[in-house]
């Protein structure tokens, strides 16, 4: 939940060189992804779950995330790299019964898209 986490291991396995850069690229990326995925999840079951300590968004969080999700839509799930608004985005995605094929698109284009960059400002162009 700590933002910039997998960016600083990211960030210092790329620097040390002893990694394939394609394959730590893709471990970030999926796992980032089926992280996404599970808060979708949650979100689905929201109804059931939300009053729960351990759930992973505060009320106050998802009421927000939400209206974000309802005033921009589907497109807002291309922030879900962000931190603290990215994870209660993907939770009001599942609530909202975004489908799921396009919940995995869009959120493997931000969250890929994010490595990507940070890959390019580690290693530089070349």
């Amino acid at each position: 939940m700590l933002p910039a986490q997998s960016e600083l291991v990211l960030a210092a396995l790329l620097r040390s060189g002893d990694w394939s850069t394609s394959g730590l690229l893709a471990s970030a990326s999926v796992g980032n992804v089926l992280g996404s995925l599970v808060n979708y999840g949650l979100g689905r079951g929201a109804e059931t779950f939300r009053d729960r300590r351990w759930f992973p968004a505060s009320a106050t969080a998802l009421v927000r995330a939400q209206r974000w999700y309802r005033r921009y839509g589907r497109w807002s799930l291309l922030l879900s790299w962000m931190p603290i608004i990215g994870d209660p985005l993907t939770v009001a995605a599942g609530l909202l019964r975004e489908p799921i094929w396009r919940f995995l698109l869009l959120v493997t284009i931000a969250k890929v898209g994010r490595y990507v960059v940070l890959t390019i400002a580690v290693l530089g162009f070349g």
